[in-house]
């Protein structure tokens, strides 16, 4: 499956502000964007060039697929889904990006990041209603509980994870044992209990065009 595989940090500095794609780094003085403010790239501008608003749509659209690592074809499948779905598109896009299975491994504080999530995923550390589940863009639905491949548990990741999880903030949405880290959705999760700033009338602007 097609992925970015460049410097994430390149993709923060683009946007101007911290996406968090490298987890607690991101968070800490070694963050790129603490140490280079401007764009990269070879003689970027001092001062911002005025962005058109199909530029200010587009940059809206591309900073939720950086923060949820998903290209362009498959971010796209999401907004048709969103837009077939009773309610408003926008909300209902970011209802489906997080309902994504590497991203509840994210929210549920299995891991640092999306990107790592997404790894741990792939890898086939976590099953899905007690079946091993290796596909990161799979739909977790309420009632769905996931859990640690018994295999995979004496691993650092699942050492870490439980280590850390008294410290982790999960959403109202899930719910985790914090002695087995197994989790279960519980509903959709609400607007407000996503959390990202992001500004999704932009992206549904982009695509109605």
């Amino acid at each position: 499956m097609a992925r970015y595989t460049g410097p994430v940090c390149r993709l923060c500095r683009r946007q101007g502000e911290k996406l968090m794609l490298k987890g607690e780094r991101c968070a800490s003085p070694k963050c790129a964007l603490e140490r280079k403010h401007n764009a990269p790239g070879y003689g970027q501008r001092s001062r911002p060039r005025k962005m058109s608003e199909y530029g200010i749509r587009l940059k809206e659209k591309q900073k939720a697929k950086n923060i949820y690592g998903i290209l362009e074809r498959q971010f796209r499948k999401h907004f048709a889904e969103a837009e077939r779905i009773p309610g408003l598109a926008g909300e209902n896009l970011l209802r489906i990006l997080e309902m994504r299975l590497d991203s509840v491994v994210y929210r549920l504080g299995f891991a640092d990041s999306r990107r790592q999530a997404r790894q741990l995923v792939r890898h086939g550390h976590f099953t899905l209603n007690g079946r091993k589940t290796d596909i990161p863009s799979c739909l977790v639905k309420p009632g769905d509980v996931i859990a640690w491949m018994t295999s995979k548990q004496g691993l650092i990741p699942y050492q870490a994870a439980l280590q850390d999880i008294g410290s982790r903030h999960i959403p109202g949405w899930l719910s985790v044992d914090d002695k087995s880290l197994t989790a279960k959705v519980l509903t959709l999760p609400s607007r407000e209990e996503i959390g990202i700033t992001i500004n999704e009338r932009l992206i549904v602007e982009y695509y109605s065009r």
